[in-house]
């Protein structure tokens, strides 16, 4: 196994949305990557290829993060094929979309499955990671988490509490971490991708354009963050922000500073 040349970024949940911009970002940043994904593989398949098209090498590995074997053996692979890691953007997620009044809409069951993958997942990402990057004279991992981990807004309210957890254990292995791998996060609003489409509440294409002007004309900025936006901010805290460790960063075009719920 030889060291490759390029740097190495581990991208989950990468054949979608923010995912998929993240691994693009960091193949035209230089990096060879590797896409994790759990179910769609032709999805994963294009992540890759875009990224090629840029000079990138890729792996496409599936894996379910919710599992300590399956975060292991992702990690394994990637050093395997290029004997390095470098960045790791802990992106996968999950939801179930429930009205925040309808408390009987959640089981112990809901709230462990999306605990599972978006916490405990990015916390066994990280320390199957963590000896690879430690030797990385650029260690970062960029965990992806959501404005509803610091508003209670979001698609169900076991969703907003696992994002809020993903927050503080950002700030735990920023700490724990320090000084060989900075540890930060992005805490998107409301993104313009597939996601909302699927919620139960937005049967048809018309709802979901409802549903964006709805968040366009309660944002500061006006706009719906897109994908690339937030990818964008993920390159940064991989590769720029020398200094900056421990930050959750709101990406929201503004919506943050309305009062009371944005909705």
């Amino acid at each position: 196994m030889s060291q490759s040349s390029r740097p190495v970024a581990l991208i989950t949940g990468a054949s979608s949305g923010i995912g998929a911009a993240s691994a693009l970002h960091l193949a035209k940043a230089g990096h060879n990557v590797a896409i994790i994904y759990a179910s769609n593989l032709e999805g994963a398949k294009a992540s890759a290829e875009a990224c090629q098209a840029e000079g990138a090498d890729t792996l496409v590995i599936q894996a379910d993060i919710s599992t300590d074997e399956a975060c292991r053996a992702a990690v394994d692979q990637t050093v395997k094929t290029w004997g390095r890691l470098d960045v790791l953007v802990n992106n996968a997620g999950t939801t179930k979309f429930v009205a925040a009044k309808d408390l009987d809409g959640l089981s112990i069951e809901d709230f462990e499955r999306i605990n599972a993958v978006n916490v405990a997942g990015a916390f066994a990402m990280t320390r199957a990671a963590q000896p690879h990057l430690e030797v990385s004279p650029i260690a970062s991992v960029v965990n992806v988490s959501s404005q509803s981990g610091i508003s209670g807004i979001g698609s169900s309210i076991a969703y907003a509490a696992s994002k809020g957890a993903l927050n503080t254990l950002t700030l735990s292995l920023a700490r724990t971490l320090a000084p060989h791998i900075r540890v930060n996060a992005v805490c998107p609003g409301f993104v313009d991708t597939g996601w909302h489409a699927k919620s139960p509440k937005r049967k048809s294409t018309s709802d979901v354009r409802k549903f964006h002007d709805r968040i366009i004309a309660a944002t500061a900025l006006k706009r719906m963050t897109t994908a690339d936006d937030v990818a964008d901010a993920v390159l940064w805290f991989a590769i720029s922000a020398k200094a900056v460790t421990g930050t959750l960063l709101y990406i929201d075009g503004g919506t943050h500073l309305t009062v009371g719920s944005p909705l």
